[in-house]
C-alpha cells in the first residue's frame, strides 16, 4: 500500500515479479514425449552414474544401487552392502590386459569404506594411474585392489566434498568453508596451493583450465598447470531499470539468489547455476554469452551443456527443463516518413525534442529460450543423466526415476520391430 502511493505499483509488478518464464503443450523441439517410471527405492534418490551406453546406476538414502538398462527400464541388479544413506558413488574401469570390466565404488554415511572414522563423500578414479582418491574428512589415496595407499587428514571446519583431476599428476578439492577453499593437491598429497573464496562447485572446462565458484556469486577461471587465475566473474543479478520511479528497499537480496549451486562445461563454455537462474560463460572469449535470472521456481541443482547451443536444468521445483541460446534480434530502425513526411502541415520546423541517440549494438548478445519443459517429478529432481539418442534419465527425492524417450524414435523403433516379427512370421 505505501508503495503504491508512492507511485511505485507498476515497477514492482513489472520487476519484482518476475515471474519464471512458461511454456505450453506445444514444443517442437522437446523430442522427449515418452516417459517410462522406474520404481525401487524407498527414499530419497540422489545420484545417477552412466555405466556405458545402456546402463546406469542410481542410489540415495536408502543404502540400495540399483542398475537399470535404460533401453527397457529393467532393472538389472540390486546391489546391498550399506546400512545407511550412500554419500558418493562413481564408476570405474579395470583392464588385466586381457579384459576389461566396469565397476561401482560407493561410500556411505556407515562408513564402510573408510579404513579411518571419517566420513567419505566423494570419489575420484584416476585410471591412468590405477588409483582412485577418496574425500571426506580426510583425502585417501587407494589402489586398484581398495588397499590404502596413503592418507592427508583435512583440518577444516567441513570436509572434502569434491574432487577433480588436473595434469601434472594432482588434484582440486572442492571445499565448504571460509578460509580454505580450493586446494590443489600432489598426487603424494604436498599442498600446492591457493586459497580464495567459498567454493560451491569445481569442474575441468578444458586442457590446462578448470572452473571454480563460490556462494557469494564468484566464478573462477583458473590456470591447472600455475594455478593462476585466468578470468574472474562477479555474477549480480542487474536491478531492473524498467521504472524511474523511486523504490524503497525493505529486503536485501537473498544469498540464494546469486549462489552457485553447479558448474558444468563442454570445454567451450561454462553453465553456473546461479540461484534459481542460470549463466553462462565463454572460456574462450571470457565473457558472458547469455544468461537467464529466473529460469526455475526454485533453485537450480544441477545442469549439463548438451552442445554449444543446447542445454538442461534441473530444480527443487521438480521440473526439468531444456534451453536454447539464441541471438537477439537487432533493434529496428524508425521507419522514414514517405512522402507525407516532407509536409509540416502548418507545423514548426524547430525540432520539439532532443536528436534521438543511435543505439549501440551490442555484439554477441544473445539469450536464454526455453524450447522443452518436462514435467513428472512431484519432488526436488537431484541431477539427471544424458544418453543421447537413447534417453535421458533423472532422479529425484519422490523416490523415482524417470526415462524420458524421444517419442518419434521409439516409435519408429517399434515399428520396425512388428514388421520384422511379420517378415519372420511369414506375414499375418
Amino acid at each position: 500500500m505505501f508503495r503504491w502511493m508512492l507511485g511505485g505499483r507498476e515497477a514492482q509488478s513489472s520487476a519484482e515479479k518476475n515471474p519464471v518464464l512458461c511454456i505450453g503443450e506445444d514444443q517442437p523441439k522437446n523430442c522427449f514425449t515418452e516417459l517410462q517410471v522406474l520404481k525401487g527405492h524407498f527414499d530419497i534418490v540422489r545420484f545417477l552414474v552412466q555405466i556405458d551406453d545402456f546402463r546406469c546406476a542410481s542410489a540415495g538414502d536408502d543404502g540400495l544401487v540399483l542398475v537399470w538398462n535404460i533401453e527397457t527400464g529393467e532393472r538389472l541388479q540390486e546391489l546391498r552392502g550399506h546400512s545407511q544413506q550412500i554419500t558418493a558413488i562413481t564408476s570405474f574401469t579395470c583392464n588385466n590386459g586381457l579384459t576389461s570390466h566396469t565397476g561401482l565404488i560407493t561410500a556411505s554415511s556407515d562408513r564402510s569404506l573408510s579404513v579411518s572414522l571419517y566420513q567419505i563423500t566423494c570419489l575420484l578414479v584416476l585410471e591412468r594411474l590405477c588409483v582412485w582418491l577418496s574425500g571426506g574428512e580426510e583425502l585417501c589415496v587407494w589402489n586398484k585392489d581398495f588397499q590404502l595407499h596413503c592418507h592427508r587428514q583435512n583440518h577444516s571446519d567441513t570436509g572434502i566434498t569434491a574432487l577433480i583431476e588436473l595434469p601434472k599428476n594432482c588434484i582440486a578439492a572442492k571445499l565448504c568453508n571460509i578460509r580454505e577453499t580450493c586446494l590443489t593437491f600432489h598426487i603424494q598429497l604436498s599442498e600446492m596451493c591457493h586459497r580464495n573464496q567459498v567454493l560451491v562447485g569445481a569442474m575441468s572446462s578444458s586442457d590446462g583450465l578448470f572452473a571454480s565458484g563460490s556462494h557469494a556469486g564468484e566464478l573462477i577461471l583458473w590456470d591447472a598447470i600455475d594455478w593462476n587465475i585466468l578470468a574472474y566473474e562477479h555474477i549480480l543479478w542487474e536491478e531492473s531499470h524498467a521504472s524511474a520511479q523511486a523504490e524503497i528497499r525493505l529486503a536485501a537480496p537473498k544469498p540464494s539468489e546469486m549462489s552457485i549451486q553447479h558448474l558444468s562445461t563442454n570445454g567451450k563454455l561454462i553453465l553456473a547455476a546461479v540461484g534459481s537462474g542460470l549463466y553462462v560463460y565463454s572460456v574462450q572469449t571470457r565473457t558472458v554469452v547469455a544468461y537467464r535470472k529466473v529460469a526455475h521456481d526454485s533453485n537450480v541443482l544441477h545442469t549439463m551443456l548438451l552442445s554449444d547451443s543446447e542445454l538442461m536444468s534441473c530444480s527443487e521445483d521438480g521440473s526439468v527443463r531444456m534451453w536454447e541460446i539464441q541471438d537477439l534480434p537487432l533493434p529496428a530502425e524508425p521507419a522514414s516518413p514517405g512522402f507525407f513526411g516532407l509536409w509540416t502541415f502548418g507545423r514548426s520546423n524547430k525540432q520539439t525534442g532532443p536528436p534521438s541517440k543511435k543505439i549501440v549494438d551490442v555484439p554477441n548478445s544473445r539469450t536464454l529460450e526455453l524450447t522443452g519443459d518436462l514435467i513428472g517429478h512431484s519432488g526436488a529432481v537431484q541431477m539427471f543423466v544424458s544418453f543421447k539418442e537413447n534417453g535421458l534419465v533423472t532422479c529425484s527425492t519422490d523416490h523415482l526415476l524417470i526415462l524420458w524417450k524421444n517419442g518419434e524414435r521409439q516409435s519408429n523403433l517399434r515399428s520396425l520391430a512388428l514388421f520384422q516379427k511379420l517378415e519372420e512370421n511369414g506375414g499375418l
